[in-house]
């Protein structure tokens, strides 16, 4: 079979040379491993996509902003008085000082440390220390902090440098009906994003992403968590040899979904409620809450049966949002974002998060696990000039779903849909759609 050394991926690589690095069952070692191919993924991705920033309820108020990347530049998203949302380049326009180093709070305006240059929630230039240095030469108008264009869905933001860009609804297409079925996990109650996780591990982020519609890994990375839950949990989770599935939603978004009676949160609340949440109903009903919406929360609080994997830094993990962040051709910060019901019941609330803690948290079974074997992906990356990721797992038995392939629920159909994005953006430089 014809092969392309990893000595070729050096500057000026051509888009025929790209593009022979992905095929349809298989990608070249060089996308974890070339430095060429990194830069190259932050312009011509990062810089041209919708990417996700962060969640609604982070900026709940005028003033509220978070931190966040698209991917390896720093931005600050903030809601003005106007109660609009804003994505603003972390830059100062003078010297190119962050003028943000918080994470998350509130604020009236931001200021440069440096130098004192005042901008408005908007972005906008307010003030200049000393103005009269420039005499008449400097137009406030002109030196706003960059702006990017901002839309949301179903209360997850996007933000993206391309203003000739599709709409985002566009751009997410099938997978919106998978995001609204994701947020039925408030049971009627708001959705709350709460304080990230983050830990970085030594691999490429693409390593991560294929994780998120990786059923196959299951049952082998994860036998000690499966040890230390009780049997009708352990059996509802052997998903492997389910009748699951995982499918391709178009741009490079994917669903893998694990347990199918719970793709729908509030379809079929009059089943046995499980053993392990009977506890957690009678609380519920304890503090006045009527049988249905007990159903509704419990059902809630043990997540969603899917993986819906967001091209190409989010996912929506069961219970969870999982991003990722670039940090170097091989290095890469994961945030894990628990969610939980705004205004609902505290102990609901505190029951999905001890759920969390013990798959994702950073004590938990999962999160070190999966950390462990994508450091191990890197460092067998490096072994070997010209080898192969091989991506063909379910090919034999895809056919159509609803909105594009579809096979079994071990199947590599995601990855091979996120890889096919990767290569319209990386040799046709357009926006995939």
């Amino acid at each position: 079979m014809e092969t392309i050394p990893v000595k070729n991926i050096e500057p000026g690589l051509s888009h025929e040379a790209i593009a022979g690095l992905v095929r349809p069952d298989r990608v070249h070692t060089s996308l974890y491993t070339s430095p060429t191919l990194f830069e190259l993924e932050m312009q011509r991705i990062f810089s041209r996509t919708w990417v996700w920033v962060a969640h609604e309820s982070e900026v709940p108020d005028p003033g509220s902003f978070k931190s966040s990347f698209v991917g390896t530049q720093p931005v600050i998203v903030v809601r003005d008085r106007k109660r609009n949302i804003n994505v603003l380049l972390n830059r100062c326009r003078h010297r190119a000082a962050t003028v943000c180093e918080h994470r998350h709070g509130k604020t009236n305006n931001f200021v440069c440390p440096y130098h004192g240059w005042g901008y408005g929630l908007d972005g906008s230039l307010r003030g200049v220390p000393h103005p009269e240095s420039y005499g008449d030469t400097l137009d406030k108008a002109e030196l706003g902090m960059v702006r990017l264009r901002t839309e949301s869905y179903g209360g997850m933001i996007f933000a993206t440098f391309q203003e000739d860009i599709v709409p985002l609804s566009e751009f997410l297409g099938p997978a919106k009906k998978w995001i609204d079925l994701f947020m039925k996990q408030g049971a009627g109650y708001p959705i709350q994003a709460t304080e990230a996780h983050r830990f970085r591990f030594p691999g490429n982020w693409k390593i991560q992403l294929e994780n998120t519609t990786d059923g196959y890994h299951f049952p082998i990375v994860h036998k000690s968590f499966l040890s230390s839950v009780d049997k009708q949990t352990e059996e509802m989770l052997n998903f492997v040899d389910g009748s699951g599935y995982v499918e391709d939603l178009g741009n490079g978004h994917s669903v893998m979904v694990m347990i199918p009676d719970l793709v729908d949160l509030e379809e079929n609340l009059e089943a046995d409620i499980p053993e392990r949440f009977l506890e957690l109903a009678q609380a519920l009903r304890d503090e006045g809450h009527e049988e249905m919406q007990v159903r509704r929360i419990v059902r809630a609080v043990g997540g969603s049966g899917f993986n819906l994997n967001l091209f190409p830094n989010a996912a929506c993990s069961m219970a969870f949002f999982r991003i990722l962040q670039p940090i170097s051709v091989q290095e890469t910060e994961i945030h894990h974002v628990a969610i939980e019901m705004k205004g609902g019941p505290t102990i609901a609330n505190q029951a999905r998060l001890r759920l969390h803690e013990h798959f994702q948290g950073p004590m938990g079974f999962g999160t070190p696990d999966d950390a462990e074997a994508w450091e191990r992906v890197q460092r067998g990356g490096g072994a070997g000039e010209d080898l192969w990721i091989m991506l063909n797992r379910g090919l034999p038995g895809e056919r159509p779903g609803a909105d594009g392939p579809r096979s079994d629920v071990s199947a590599e159909t995601g990855m091979r849909a996120a890889y096919q994005q990767w290569k319209t953006y990386m040799t046709e430089g357009g926006q995939g759609v």
